[in-house]
């Protein structure tokens, strides 16, 4: 009875996932949460968008997406030298994957270095604008 049961639990197991392995589409281009924040901590409402990207041929924000180096949304290392200007209260923070890596990268306006990030990945967070 034993043997029974372990071999129907082994013609069970050889079954799982074999069709859902081959099936599964490879990952999209981008599947990302961007939140914009117009003055940071103030009063007004952040604002959501999803952009979620099949291929770059989806949309102007999925090619400018495709397009984005992953330096974008990395924080600026604490060592950097960065011009003492201030772009605004503006925050962001983008969420997600893209290229099948994670993205956890939050955005502001506080410093020459913060802005020119802003800059590269303005079609991104104007999605959410």
């Amino acid at each position: 009875m034993r043997i029974v049961v372990i071999l129907a639990a082994l013609a069970l197991l050889a079954g799982c996932g074999g069709e859902d392995e081959q099936s599964a589409s490879p990952p999209g281009l981008a599947d990302l949460t961007v939140t914009v924040d117009p003055d940071g901590k103030g009063a007004k409402q952040a604002k959501t968008a999803d952009v979620q990207c099949a291929s770059a041929d989806d949309s102007d924000v999925c090619k400018a997406v495709d397009g984005m180096k992953a330096e974008v949304f990395e924080p600026v290392p604490g060592d950097t030298a960065c011009t003492q200007q201030y772009g605004g209260p503006e925050t962001a923070t983008v969420k997600g994957t893209l290229h099948g890596e994670s993205i956890d990268a939050k955005f502001s306006r506080v410093n020459g270095c913060e802005i020119a990030r802003w800059q590269e990945a303005a079609p991104l967070l104007e999605a959410a604008g």
